[in-house]
């Protein structure tokens, strides 16, 4: 078996037990909401760049992969490289794994491989997401 297959599959396998966690567990984070714009892209030179698979830091995106790309401000919010991701309406969780240019707000896209159609017929859609961040604590000593 080719070893990206086997890398891939890892990957996979770890993301999911990771977001599969009991949520009741006290890790340190904690789950937030928001209402964002979606949309989807594709791996075509057009959509992306010359390196329509390599994401913005770096990661390679495969067709299958549950991966989304996030507008910068959302980064702010905790939004990060490795979050994990559940959108209203889809099942299981999404990775972030790419990143929009500055020129979007509030929006995230959801990667759909190389199929156009699919990513067309998706459409733009208003949806609520939940997303794990580090709970803030009071480093305030008053």
């Amino acid at each position: 078996m080719d070893k990206k297959i086997i890398l891939l599959l890892l990957f996979c396998y770890l993301c999911h037990s990771c977001a599969e966690k009991d949520k009741d567990e006290d890790d340190g984070c904690t789950w937030k909401t928001k209402v964002v714009n979606v949309s989807a892209y594709n791996s075509v030179h057009w959509q992306t760049d010359e390196e329509p698979s390599v994401a913005a830091w770096g990661d390679t995106l495969l067709p299958g992969m549950k991966a989304i790309a996030v507008s910068r401000d959302l980064l702010d919010l905790g939004l990060e490289q490795g979050s994990h991701v559940k959108i209203q309406g889809l099942d299981g969780f999404y990775t972030v794994m790419d990143k929009m240019h500055s020129r979007w707000k509030n929006k995230i896209d959801i990667y759909m491989g190389t199929d156009i159609a699919k990513a067309r017929k998706w459409g733009r859609k208003k949806l609520k997401i939940k997303y794990r961040v580090k709970r803030e604590t009071n480093t305030d000593n008053e």
